[in-house]
């Protein structure tokens, strides 16, 4: 049982960039014709542990001012690191339960609920743009906590519908990237897509009961390298994340956490602003790392 949340963070970092492309590993735009500036944003939350949903802490706090500066969504897509199955699916009710997949937390974490509705049409429209890629209807999968955890404090009303997007755990990390690409054009559609992972997961080293302990060396290594490479618009490495060495290794033991990341690279596109309105590294080994672009 987790029993303290204090967290060392450092939030609405400065650093930001432009991306740029020009390779296949970078943004591509082919077939889009509207403009950035009528375009969502498409963010990476790094959600971390789940008591956050219960939480005031500095990295909540950042959550919520995104909501306040993010011009509201028709509805939400959400790709969370909690739906890691085979094949790809997505949810069709109109009124998606609060999944609480998780065990050894206190009884007021169970108790959350997040009463968002769904949006049929939206997980209409996804198949659409993902045909002829087989994308299952499932009315039964809900909001899971990767997805409510965030935005009960990014939208604490639940009143922007939601669907999730399952990730495929059959498939090679490209293929996520370029899922991320097709749904691009939903952003021009009023719609707000969020992956939800973390960059660095490996739970394994992470002090439970030691939330400021100092980050590991390759923690910070590996996430330092990824935000620079992000920042350079060069995406083949983050792809091929398998081949960057041991401090990948360390800090990405499983995929499910880093795909949501892939999700919302393969969204973005060239010329817009990206930022990290979020860092941080929690318990040594978790990071908090929030990625926006646009």
């Amino acid at each position: 049982m987790v029993k303290s949340v204090r967290r060392d963070a450092s939030c609405c970092t400065s650093r930001e960039g432009m991306l740029s492309g020009g390779n296949a590993s970078r943004l591509t735009t082919e077939g889009l014709s509207l403009t950035m500036s009528n375009s969502h944003p498409v963010i990476f939350f790094g959600h971390g542990n789940p008591m956050n949903a219960i939480t005031s802490n500095s990295y909540t706090e950042a959550w919520r001012r995104i909501g306040r500066e993010t011009p509201r969504p028709r509805a939400i897509l959400s790709i969370s690191a909690h739906w890691y199955v085979p094949g790809t699916r997505v949810t069709t009710s109109s009124a998606p339960r609060t999944i609480h997949d998780f065990g050894g937390f206190p009884p007021e974490l169970f108790q959350v609920n997040y009463p968002a509705p769904g949006d049929p049409i939206l997980a209409r429209r996804v198949r659409e743009l993902l045909s002829p890629l087989d994308v299952i209807e499932d009315n039964g999968w809900g909001l899971d906590h990767g997805t409510w955890s965030v935005l009960k404090h990014v939208y604490p009303a639940a009143d922007i519908p939601v669907v999730q997007l399952s990730i495929d755990e059959t498939k090679p990390a490209a293929f996520h990237f370029e899922i991320g690409q097709r749904l691009a054009p939903l952003r021009e559609e009023g719609i707000l897509i969020v992956g939800s992972g973390n960059l660095v997961h490996n739970l394994r080293t992470y002090a439970w009961d030691r939330h400021l302990r100092a980050p590991y060396d390759w923690a910070v290594r590996f996430e330092d390298a990824a935000k620079d490479m992000i920042l350079a618009g060069d995406f083949k490495p983050l792809i091929d994340y398998e081949a960057l060495g041991r401090d990948a290794a360390l800090s990405i033991p499983t995929p499910d956490h880093y795909l949501p990341l892939l999700y919302v690279l393969g969204a973005g596109r060239r010329g817009e602003r990206i930022h990290f309105p979020v860092e941080g590294i929690d318990g040594g080994s978790i990071s908090m790392l929030t990625l926006q672009i646009g």
